[in-house]
């Protein structure tokens, strides 16, 4: 799997993750628990590292903790969670109660989602940052309607991560959020690369273009990933998934080389734009 630099420290970071959201809010002895230790397999099988979470997805971040200490692999992980609450000793309690959900000592990202009260919990994670608590610090969104909020943030804060949505039918990010994260030297994590699934659905029963194999596709997830992947800006891209052959299929996605800004142009058409 390609990587790619971390700007503010230049770390190479694995270019396809995994998100948790839905996905990982799993009970043991369910089904669908049993499938999730096949699905951090095919993560690091592939090259993959980055694993995202959060307090307001149920019970991921408790699973994600159990699944890496009963397989012994949390040194392969690379931990993403967020803070989502407000005030500084509440956020403080959710953010010590990730650590222990994560069953780790040291955060390898801790992120303000969704900028709640992003004031006040990034002058928090400085203060772990520079203890060694957390190792980068960032902030989310999810949604077009915020990005003012986000890019003033970009711009009154050092911050290493951004965390975005961005996919082939909602590219608002390109205009100014992406060229910012880039200009300040922040790593872009991209979520929501299949537009929160309902352009994966709506793609599912085509056939595959013929280009999709000229550029090493052979599915419509690796398609959209490396639509994503294609901007310079971007990191790192986090699917979510709970099923270890779809964790595998979007892996593949991350492998070779991601077309430029005119072969989209040219051939978007074929999928829908």
């Amino acid at each position: 799997m390609n990587t790619r630099p971390i700007p503010s420290t230049r770390e190479a970071l694995p270019v396809i993750g995994c998100g948790t959201w839905i996905g990982f809010d799993q009970r043991p002895g369910t089904e669908e628990y049993k499938r999730l230790p096949g699905v951090l397999d095919a993560l690091f099988a592939a090259g993959g590292t980055v694993i995202d979470s959060s307090p307001m997805y149920g019970r991921s971040e408790e699973t994600t903790g159990e699944l890496l200490a009963a397989s012994g692999q949390r040194d392969k992980a690379f931990l993403a969670t967020k803070v989502w609450t407000s005030g500084r000793e509440a956020g403080i309690a959710q953010m010590e109660q990730s650590f222990a959900r994560l069953r780790t000592q040291r955060m390898d990202l801790m992120q303000v989602h969704n900028l709640v009260d992003w004031r006040i919990h990034l002058a928090t994670l400085r203060g772990w940052k520079d203890k060694g608590r957390v190792r980068y610090i960032g902030i989310t969104h999810y949604t077009a309607s915020a990005y003012g909020e986000v890019e003033a943030v970009l711009k009154a804060e050092k911050l290493d991560f951004l965390q975005i949505n961005y996919s082939l039918d909602a590219r608002e990010a390109e205009q100014r959020l992406l060229p910012l994260a880039a200009e300040r030297g922040v790593a872009v994590i991209v979520n929501l690369p299949f537009g929160g699934g309902g352009l994966l659905r709506r793609l599912r029963d085509k056939p595959l273009p013929p280009w999709a194999g000229e550029i090493g596709c052979t599915s419509w997830a690796q398609v959209l990933l490396k639509f994503v992947l294609s901007h310079p800006a971007v990191t790192c891209v986090i699917p979510g998934t709970s099923r270890a052959e779809h964790m595998a299929d979007n892996a593949a996605a991350g492998s070779g080389s991601f077309p430029d800004a005119a072969f989209w142009r040219e051939n978007a058409v074929s999928i829908g734009r």
